[in-house]
């Protein structure tokens, strides 16, 4: 890639990280939750910044399980031996875990550098208005373009078809599955969620759908730009048990005795084949070796993934915020063994499907802790708790302040047989995190 030349971050209006950050949320009235999907402002920029990768691009989208197929391809490339750039979102506890080089997060140099380079081509376009996810994406395949990167795998935010990720045109695009999230900005239906996903689809180059039932309008997306679509079940798939499984692809490839994935969860089978299907349709520009593979799926880095913490009692950490998520989690949870109790500590968004999300919990906890959420777009205990009780899920509620609060009270509560579960939201796990990090 090549750029603007002759701007300097010295010229910007922040010279930290924190204050490139506040830079960053000042650009739209709601802050880093500021959603404003369509590509003709991050298009503007990228051109002013002439970016253009020259390595290969993969692009992950769906529902849930983008994090961990991210994740797996990252470990396989890097055990590869290729130099790979990472891009995900949200962060947990630092925004720099977003870009990550060769499985590091960057330094907050290199962050600051491209967030001035990027202000600097935002200007030159005209002050275009970027929204906070937009500056960040563009940042970051700012930073990857001095690295001499050899593959880019880059996380949709939202959707797929308007999310500033799509401005990048990629060598393989995967949707992970399709679920009813976000409708406010997707649509209500799967058909029409399909729809968006598939907008990260490209003419000629392959797709892989990872969903066991995909919808139609994704179907009908891929024939009408003529992707290669490779679809769960049709062209590629798995089996198994508890102790190893194989992996299918066309044209009778076979990849046997795997290791179990290294992330947790009944889902990871499903997102770990979809990672395996992008490495067999690249395998011609990123070969890869049964070891960096048998490695790579056991070695992945994914914090806040139905995390169990070692100990008693049994912590167990997720961001399932959806109600296809919080399936997963609970049918997880059902596999764990026996517990005494569940004692649940939730903090969600307003504009999330609360009932939905919380219902596959029904009769399954003993104690809900719930939380004010204090960021924007959150929701009050006094909602999650009206949810709960009008759909008679069962077990006590008790309304904290913040999910620090009620995960404080969770010890409190917890004997050495029991279970907490932490879950809801990115920023519920996340100021969990921080306050066992800082020993609180």
């Amino acid at each position: 890639m090549s750029g603007t030349e002759g701007e300097s971050a010295s010229l910007s209006p922040a010279a930290s990280l924190s204050g490139w950050l506040a830079h960053l949320e000042s650009l739209h009235p709601r802050g880093q939750g500021g959603i404003e999907l369509g590509l003709e402002r991050v298009l503007r920029v990228k051109d002013e910044l002439r970016q253009h990768p020259e390595c290969p691009v993969i692009t992950v989208g769906g529902t849930n399980g983008k994090g961990s197929t991210c994740a797996y391809l990252e470990a396989i490339y890097s055990l590869a031996g290729f130099r790979v750039g990472c891009y995900t979102s949200p962060h947990l506890l630092d925004y720099n875990e977003r870009v990550r080089i060769d499985r590091r997060p960057i330094s907050d140099d290199a962050l600051c550098e491209a967030f001035g380079k990027v202000e600097a081509a935002r200007q030159a376009a005209g002050q275009v208005p970027l929204t906070y996810f937009e500056f960040g994406t563009l940042a970051a395949m700012e930073a990857f373009r001095s690295q001499a990167l050899e593959v880019l795998i880059l996380e949709v935010g939202l959707g797929g078809r308007l999310d500033a990720v799509n401005a990048y045109a990629s060598d393989c695009a995967v949707v992970t599955g399709i679920a009813l999230d976000h409708t406010d900005w997707l649509g209500a239906t799967r058909m029409s969620i399909g729809f968006e996903k598939a907008g990260i689809f490209r003419a000629g180059k392959p797709a892989v759908c990872a969903d066991p039932d995909p919808p139609q309008s994704l179907l009908a997306q891929a024939a009408a730009i003529g992707a290669d679509l490779h679809l769960l079940g049709r062209d590629f798939g798995y089996f198994g048990d508890r102790l190893q499984w194989t992996f299918w692809g066309r044209a009778g490839l076979r990849r046997g005795g795997l290791a179990n994935p290294g992330l947790r969860g009944a889902c990871q089978l499903r997102n770990a084949a979809a990672a395996l299907a992008v490495i067999d349709v690249l395998r011609q520009r990123l070969p890869v070796s049964m070891q960096a593979t048998r490695l790579g799926l056991i070695d992945p880095h994914l914090p806040g993934r139905f995390q169990v913490l070692p100990g008693q009692p049994a912590i167990v950490l997720d961001v399932a915020h959806n109600p296809q998520a919080v399936t997963g989690l609970a049918e997880n949870l059902a596999d764990m063994g026996f517990f005494a109790r569940t004692i649940a500590v939730v903090g969600m968004l307003a504009d999330k499907d609360i009932a939905g999300s919380l219902a596959p919990l029904a009769g399954k906890v003993a104690l809900w802790l719930l939380a004010d959420l204090d960021v924007p777009r959150g929701a009050s205990s006094s909602l999650l708790a009206a949810a709960i009780k009008a759909a008679d899920l069962g077990g006590e509620v008790e309304c904290l302040a913040s999910p620090v609060r009620a995960f404080e009270r969770s010890a409190e509560l917890a004997g050495e047989n029991d279970r907490i579960v932490v879950f809801g939201s990115f920023y519920t796990v996340a100021a969990v995190m921080r306050s066992m990090q800082s020993g609180r």
